[in-house]
């Protein structure tokens, strides 16, 4: 996907009267590896939620500016990558808002960068907890430096997604749950949220493994009945789903590996025991069967967007705006934003996967 290029030069520090009045917008996300499609169904939405307005806010020309923080080679997001975007969008005085990251770990290294620079940052994806409330220590304090909060997610944490999942197992009559992670931030903190469900639930989790060749074997001889995944796909999400080990068993994962890149290798054999959890979006007719992602890249555009028409077309207004966002009616549903920048959407939806492809099957209220 070729990447949008700014169509100006900051000279010094100081932009020129013409260019100071364009606003921009940066999404950084994961263009290569296992999640392509998806974060380019982020920024198909953003561009949809930015023609729609007809390119402008607050009387202003608004301009997406796309970023890669991931490599071919490494096929998922890079903390070097991640960490030059978000420097090169602090440092660009047209910068209004950034989109992004769509990996929690990701986000760890670009929000204190945004927030001492000012910029107001909107997650279509991010779930890791500790971003907004403590979970490690110094959570979420250190990731802002300000001590103003910059960051925004319009998905639901971890705390919810992780009670969905349960619930979702809980109503397929999983009695004995064997649990794996891949131990990324994102994967661990899913796999502990996930215990402490279903330990409230009464559901008894009989193995815990970090992925590796032996996990499925090990669930296999503890007797779990499903296994569940929290973690991304590029950390062997595939291969695990696919070993024999785990013939017979019903399975399920988080939202890591809600993306072609997990979904089309797998047989048929195992797609049809296979179950994900996502953040509820309308069916998928509404935005022509479009992938779930690209409803986030649309709302987090037209939430800026709005934003911006709402406070004077600033930064400084933006920041002072979305905090006070409450029962917006969007795409997504009604939501608003708790005083830690989270979402108030209580809701998953639950997909099934047939012919290579994500369906949504239902929506799922976390227990």
């Amino acid at each position: 996907m070729k990447r949008i290029i700014a169509a100006f030069f900051i000279v010094g520090a100081f932009p020129s009267a013409a260019s100071a009045q364009e606003l921009t917008v940066y999404s950084s996300l994961p263009l290569s590896g296992a999640s392509r499609v998806q974060t380019t169904a982020v920024n198909d939405g953003a561009r949809r939620a930015l023609r729609e307005a007809g390119g402008t806010a607050a009387g202003k020309p608004v301009r997406l500016t796309t970023l890669n923080n991931a490599t071919a080679r490494a096929g998922s997001w890079t903390v070097g990558r991640t960490r030059a975007n978000a420097r090169r969008a602090a440092r660009d005085a047209s910068t209004v808002a950034y989109i992004g990251e769509f990996n929690s770990g990701g986000s760890k290294l670009s929000i204190p960068i945004l927030n001492r620079a000012g910029i107001p940052q909107v997650s279509p994806s991010n779930t890791y907890n500790g971003l907004t409330t403590p979970i490690e220590r110094g959570e979420p304090g250190k990731y802002y430096p300000t001590g103003v909060r910059t960051y925004f997610r319009i998905v639901p944490n971890d705390h919810v997604q992780a009670a969905a999942l349960v619930t979702a197992m809980r109503d397929r009559g999983c009695k004995a749950l064997g649990l794996v992670h891949d131990g990324e931030v994102y994967g661990q903190g899913m796999n502990a949220d996930v215990v402490a469900t279903a330990a409230r639930l009464g559901l008894p989790v009989v193995a815990n493994r970090r992925i590796s060749r032996g996990a499925p074997t090990a669930i296999r001889r503890a007797k779990a009945d499903c296994m569940a995944y929290t973690g991304i796909t590029a950390n062997g999400a595939v291969r695990l789903f696919r070993s024999s080990a785990l013939r017979g068993m019903q399975l399920f994962g988080s939202d890591g590996v809600a993306e072609s890149g997990f979904v089309d290798p797998l047989p048929r054999s195992v797609e049809r025991r296979t179950f994900v959890t996502v953040a509820t979006v309308p069916p998928p007719a509404a935005f022509g069967n479009r992938d779930p992602y690209y409803v986030y890249g649309y709302e987090a555009m037209k939430l800026i967007l709005d934003g911006l028409n709402a406070s004077g077309g600033t930064r400084a207004g933006l920041l002072g705006w979305l905090p006070t966002v409450q029962n917006r009616q969007s795409v997504l549903g009604t939501y608003g934003f708790d005083a830690n920048g989270d979402t108030t959407l209580r809701t998953y939806g639950l997909y099934s996967v047939g012919r290579n492809s994500l369906r949504y099957e239902a929506t799922i209220t976390a227990a």
